[in-house]
């Protein structure tokens, strides 16, 4: 870390070097949360920290700015924790391993958590900024915001005065969001019996995807390991025999899977006809996915003759009945804005146990009865096989604002210092925009942010030149507020 001493603005790589220490992944935000509150005691700032760990930091205004209209900085402190089949990091206990790599920095195995680790980096420096004018600040860091956007629902912003929010937690320079898709999290759990069965086991291991972002690549055509893995054992049961033992895949339910593995017991003398039906299987998808899944790969390890308990034929079924009907990807385009995708799923997490099989996928939609039908889709699939559904983290979408100042404003100020138009546009993933414009009546938001590639994947890097003029715009903007 001490490498990044040197890359500008010093004081925000400072800053997200500091709390990348520190493990904060969703649920376990307390740390982050105690660090921040410190922050704010030895800068002598008021500021506010509840129970769902969320903190709000107040910055009053500099001299000759005390008119000017107070400003929300918002963003949140948890991260996706993803990481590679061979990295051994504990994401409870120890901090991320960083590293500059020509104009990107990232995290060795691991997810960098840029997304959102940058909003606190660029608060944080505002804040510790004594140089920079700007209005009265209201800097809020929530918890839990990959995961149904946990800590924004929790809060209280009763104390707030402003009425302008700058979200902090987009990932495309000079690309400005006004409005997103609103989402939650679908649980289905179907009941499964087991017997004792004899055969030669079987690992097998899908692995190689991209995976990504489950609402800004949803589009990108990339293959979901646990959509797949079904696929996969679909093709093969309707050729030979076989029992499950076990079944794995995903580990977020807004990350796309890139990975999914089995364990399954085969009769005697069938593990070649196995492997030639699933080099069959995997020569389909690695044609399908060719253009957008180039590392996709198919690992088969056989073992030895063995005891195990596997799915009785019915579960069996359920399990593969679900995995062939569940609806994941894209379902609906918009027809207002050209290119943007209006409602989707992703079959996030997938978990085989004693009991039962074990579900989770996200729910997008800019569409609030679209979105219900689809979850109601999702429930008629799970009670149809005598599963139990529920839902989690459902927040609103954030709706349009045609009279918005701070985004004329914000492309005034953007002009001014890079002489090109900034772009506009929605966005198909959640933001906390909508639960604040719900929670402060009048509220006029935008959302910006530096360049933030492959976010939610171990390959996950941030743009170091692009942080740099994303933070001079910031601070820009906040002066532009006299």
């Amino acid at each position: 870390m001490n490498r990044l001493e040197h890359i500008q603005p010093k004081n925000v790589f400072r800053y997200f070097a500091e709390i990348s220490r520190i493990p904060r992944g969703s649920y376990h935000t307390k740390a982050i949360s105690d660090y921040l509150a410190a922050f704010a005691r030895e800068h002598g700032l008021e500021y506010y920290q509840d129970e769902a760990d969320n903190v709000i930091l107040i910055k009053e205004a500099s001299v000759g700015y005390e008119a000017a209209e107070p400003v929300i900085l918002q963003g949140h402190m948890d991260m996706v924790c993803e990481k590679e089949a061979d990295c051994e990091i504990d994401f409870e206990k120890e901090g991320l391993a960083l590293y500059a790599d020509g104009d990107f920095l990232k995290a060795r195995g691991t997810t960098l958590g840029a997304d959102d680790g940058i909003a606190v980096a660029y608060a944080l420096a505002v804040l510790d900024d004594a140089s920079l004018c700007h209005p009265r600040l209201e800097v809020v860091l929530t918890s839990d915001e990959e995961v149904g956007l946990l800590g924004a629902k929790a809060i209280d912003v009763s104390m707030l005065k402003g009425r302008i929010l700058l979200n902090l937690d987009s990932e495309e320079e000079g690309h400005f969001l006004t409005s997103c898709a609103g989402g939650l999290t679908a649980r289905a759990e179907i009941p499964v019996a087991y017997h004792s069965a004899e055969g030669i086991g079987v690992t097998v291991r899908l692995y190689g995807l991209l995976g990504g972002h489950s609402g800004s690549e949803i589009d990108k055509e990339h293959a979901n390991a646990v959509i797949e893995m079904g696929r996969l054992l679909k093709y093969i049961e309707q050729r030979m025999p076989f029992g499950v033992a076990s079944l794995k895949g995903g580990q977020k339910d807004n990350a796309i899977p890139r990975e999914s593995s089995a364990l399954l017991l085969l009769p005697e003398d069938c593990t070649e006809e196995f492997r030639t039906l699933a080099a069959e299987i995997t020569e389909t998808l690695q044609k399908e996915y060719a253009g957008t899944e180039p590392e996709l790969s198919l690992e088969i390890s056989v073992l030895d003759q063995m005891t195990a308990e596997v799915l009785t034929p019915s579960s069996m079924q359920k399990v593969l009945f679900y995995l062939s009907n569940v609806p994941n990807g894209v379902m609906h385009r918009s027809t207002h804005i050209k290119g943007l995708v209006e409602t989707s799923l992703n079959a996030g997490i997938m978990e085989l146990r004693k009991d039962a099989f074990f579900i989770t996928s996200s729910v997008r939609s800019s569409v609030g009865s679209r979105r219900q039908a689809l979850s109601d889709r999702l429930s008629y699939l799970t009670e149809f096989l005598g599963g139990t559904f529920w839902v989690e983290g459902a927040y609103p979408a954030w709706e349009y604002r045609a009279d918005s100042k701070i985004r004329t404003l914000a492309s005034e100020v953007y002009q001014r210092l890079f002489l090109k138009e900034p772009v506009f546009e929605a966005i198909h993933a959640g933001l906390e925009c909508g639960l604040f414009c719900d929670k402060i009546e009048g509220l006029d938001a935008i959302s910006f942010g530096p360049d933030i590639f492959d976010v939610h994947t171990p390959k996950e890097r941030l743009s170091i030149s692009s942080t740099e003029r994303t933070y001079r715009f910031l601070t820009e903007l906040l002066r532009s507020m006299k």
